[in-house]
């Protein structure tokens, strides 16, 4: 098999194999260009903090040491706020020799500030699989924002394989972008593709939004239901620039717009900035085709899910806040990114998770 990131026909494959299994069946709709969604099972763990397994340690041995009380999913619970929650997820692995997973938040969770991370039986990090892994697979879930309303069967992370070295080098980075323009505006390339946060839109003061901190249950259910202004302050400026708060939640856009060309992936990394004041977060992948013409794209702005950590920080128009790192594909996906699948982000701007509407 050629190296590089698995696409959908050979997610196919790996269930066929029994690589990839689940209870009930995996579903056609979870299958994503480069990755699968995957399901929360019907029980969330209360745990006291957050934890890993550890090298020969199962997670189902660490929950009897953290559980506080078990929340049945089946019928629908709320996951309250700043409270840490463990669920087996439908989906296990048997991944053959060679094949390395990576998990992560989906879009809409972390535009949501649901802290979703992906823990194993024997692992000692968090969203990383080893190759040969066998065993289940749980959601840590911390709401940090909002209390949310969830099910058995919903998608709060995904999972993306690989076999062997797929991530670009610099130069290789920098020959893409000659051939196929990965960004609006001059590439910034170092250890993958810069971006910056954009505080001066072509039209009015609107630059984003920080999450209000006392407010109802959001129900991941309901599609364009919540009023936004009750949940979110809207963030404008003159100037070019904002103050972060301190433990506070924001929703802000790139100023480039980038795209995945679709024999490409890419996955967002924190800009490891010196001054450590902020971080970009969550939602990670970018599938082929993301902002691509071949996809029906013309480029596609990031959304920037922030959070400033311990004193008050100025951000600043242009100022470079994440990186994309680009990887290659194993083959060509069967489709892309917008291309007659139901994306909810090709070609955003600015925008909140899916279950709120502006007026």
């Amino acid at each position: 098999m050629t190296s590089g990131v698995l696409p959908a026909q050979a997610l196919r494959r790996l269930i066929a194999d029994k690589a990839l299994s689940a209870s009930p069946a995996i579903r056609d709709d979870q299958i994503q260009p480069a990755s699968l969604d995957l399901r929360l099972g019907p029980v969330a763990y209360r745990v006291r903090a957050s934890f890993l397994a550890g090298h020969g340690r199962r997670v189902q041995d660490r929950l009897d040491e953290f559980t506080m009380h078990k929340v049945n999913l089946a019928e629908g619970a709320v996951l309250e706020k700043n409270c840490v929650y463990v669920i087996p997820l439908a989906e296990e692995l048997a991944l053959p020799a060679g094949i390395t997973a990576v998990a992560n938040a989906k879009s809409s969770s972390g535009r949501l500030d649901l802290l979703t991370r992906t823990i194993t039986d024997g692992g000692t990090e968090f969203d990383r699989i080893p190759e040969g892994y066998t065993g289940p697979l749980y959601a840590e879930v911390c709401p940090r924002s909002f209390s949310v309303l969830v099910h058995e069967g919903q998608r709060l992370n995904q999972i993306r394989f690989r076999q062997g070295q797929a991530v670009l080098s610099d130069a290789e980075l920098t020959a893409l972008h000659a051939q196929d323009p990965l960004v609006s505006g001059n590439a910034v390339i170092s250890e993958g593709l810069g971006f910056s946060v954009d505080l001066k839109p072509a039209k009015g003061t609107l630059v984003g939004y920080r999450a209000k901190p006392h407010t109802g249950v959001v129900d991941l259910d309901k599609i364009g239901h919540y009023p936004a202004a009750d949940f979110w302050e809207e963030l404008h400026s003159s100037d070019g620039r904002i103050i972060l708060d301190p433990g506070a939640f924001y929703i802000l856009v790139s100023r480039e717009a980038v795209t995945i060309p679709p024999d490409y992936a890419a996955e967002m990394a924190p800009y490891l900035a010196m001054v450590g004041e902020f971080r970009v977060h969550y939602a990670g992948f970018f599938d082929p085709g993301f902002g691509h013409a071949a996809a029906g794209g013309a480029g596609s702005r990031g959304v920037l899910e922030v959070r400033c950590h311990e004193a008050p920080f100025v951000l600043e128009h242009g100022q470079v806040v994440g990186r994309l790192v680009y990887e290659r594909m194993s083959e060509r996906p069967e489709t892309l990114y917008g291309a007659g699948i139901a994306s909810n982000y090709q070609g955003q701007g600015l925008k909140l998770a899916k279950q709120f509407r502006s007026a």
